[in-house]
């Protein structure tokens, strides 16, 4: 199953790529073609509006880049016993997987959690094993199983 959850977040990260991409094309485009036909003010406020919107769409994509360099980094075939980068965890019947802050997700009609090793739950997860049990947020947890 981590394999099936692996591939599904870099298709999920790699969609978000190509989406960003086609709409900072788009924003170039727009602007050349801005270029060639207007002249004022209006026209350099337009200009500064797209560039503006393009910084925007280079940070995020900026972002999206380095959750895919995360993935790109996790073996799905690797047994852990212990909880690391790339494991798939079970905890108080939810599945979480640690890689980087991610939309959930379902296969097999189970839901996933995409976690980053440094939020506040997969710090607590992170380096422990099976029946480690743990408080967050007033809230008890235990580690089900690690994959």
């Amino acid at each position: 199953m981590k394999q099936q959850v692996l591939e599904q977040y870099k298709q999920l990260v790699q969609d978000r790529i190509d989406v960003f991409q086609d709409m900072i094309s788009g924003l170039t485009i727009d602007a050349q073609n801005d270029a060639k036909g207007s002249a004022g003010d209006k026209h350099e406020t337009a200009l500064s509006m797209m560039h503006l919107e393009q910084e925007k769409l280079n940070h995020k994509l900026k972002e999206i880049l380095e959750q895919k360099a995360i993935l790109d980094k996790i073996d799905a075939s690797a047994k852990h016993q212990v909880v690391a980068l790339g494991s798939l965890v079970q905890a108080n019947g939810m599945l979480l997987f640690i890689s980087a802050a991610l939309p959930k997700i379902t296969i097999d009609s189970k839901t996933v959690f995409a976690l980053s090793p440094q939020s506040p739950l997969g710090s607590q997860l992170i380096g422990n094993k099976v029946g480690f049990e743990f408080d967050m947020n007033g809230k008890p947890y235990r580690i089900e199983t690690v994959d």
